[in-house]
């Protein structure tokens, strides 16, 4: 039997997960959950923002409410979204820093879960970083932050903390967002804390499940008007009253759940130092730009499916879910 032969029969063996991805504004959850209706599924989601509590209207999530459910293991209390359980959703409180490590093991668990209850597990975001670590089976370093370390490093500028990345990590220098400092710093204090390098410690592990990952295809033009109207919505939904909130609450500007695409775009308006029509503006314009690193990192992994319909779509997961 020839290798590829032999992967594909191992591969038909294992428990099976569709992976629904694109960037922001494509469609994935409205995808996901259709296809979890169709193929009585439960949704894990693959999205980074959308694991706080209290961030609803910038995070774009799904409007749902917690229930309890009787399961194979006893009761328990999931975030519903038109009677379709969501996993890795509202459950971190915005001051709480939620790993990529915590996200894998959960997201395992919570497929393996599903499959328990006789049900289709739906990944689904637009992470890269979550899905990649989930797909791959990454080893994720386990390092913990170090307040210290990254105080100094905060001090440099982004040129400068790239500098000491290509001399401690040149594999990670070529690969990372340059535009991130934060995962810029956190590449450094593994390398600093760990001794080694970022890039060694994410290695890939052996398969864990059959994936099919479904990636959206929208034309630049149209995803760009339903990121502008996307953007208008969350400000007539109220993300303004949202962040003041937030804000009233004590939740740093520092916190990664604050620094993120939907909130820091108002730094400047609360701090009376920009108007709020020039906040809007610039978060249509960081969201474009995010949707389009997104797609840069999705294009890379040529086992997605891309797909113009969901009707195309569904097709593909039919099948895959038949053989």
């Amino acid at each position: 039997m020839e290798k590829s032969e032999k992967k594909q029969s191992e591969e038909r063996q294992m428990q099976k997960a569709v992976v629904i991805v694109g960037p922001t504004a494509s469609g994935k959850s409205s995808w996901g959950l259709d296809l979890a209706k169709t193929y009585n599924g439960e949704i894990i989601s693959a999205d980074s923002r959308q694991v706080y509590k209290k961030m609803d209207i910038g995070t774009a999530k799904e409007i749902g409410e917690w229930q309890w459910h009787m399961s194979w293991k006893g009761w328990r209390h999931v975030y519903m979204v038109d009677n379709i359980m969501h996993h890795l959703v509202d459950i971190i409180d915005p001051g709480k820093k939620f790993t990529v490590a915590e996200f894998r093991d959960k997201a395992i668990k919570y497929i393996k879960l599903a499959h328990k209850n006789d049900r289709t597990p739906f990944v689904v975001g637009g992470t890269g970083l979550y899905v990649s670590s989930l797909v791959d089976n990454l080893h994720i370093p386990r390092i913990a932050p170090n307040k210290k370390l990254r105080d100094s490093l905060e001090e440099k500028t982004v040129e400068q903390l790239m500098q000491v990345l290509v001399s401690l990590d040149p594999v990670a220098a070529k690969t990372i967002d340059k535009k991130n400092k934060r995962r810029i710093i956190r590449a450094l204090e593994v390398c600093i804390l760990s001794a080694e390098p970022f890039s060694d410690q994410r290695k890939k592990g052996g398969q864990v499940f059959n994936f099919l990952q479904i990636g959206i295809h929208t034309p630049r033009d149209l995803l760009y008007d339903r990121i502008n109207n996307r953007v208008d919505k969350m400000i007539q939904r109220g993300l303004i009253q949202e962040i003041e909130k937030l804000l009233r609450q004590k939740y740093s500007w520092d916190l990664p759940s604050m620094s993120g695409i939907g909130y820091k775009q108002f730094y400047d308006y609360f701090s009376g130092n920009g108007t709020l029509e020039e906040a809007v503006n610039i978060l249509k314009r960081d969201t474009r730009r995010f949707a389009k690193r997104q797609l840069s990192w999705f294009k890379r992994d040529k086992r997605i499916v891309w797909c113009q319909s969901y009707k195309e779509a569904n097709e593909r997961v039919k099948e895959f879910l038949e053989v």
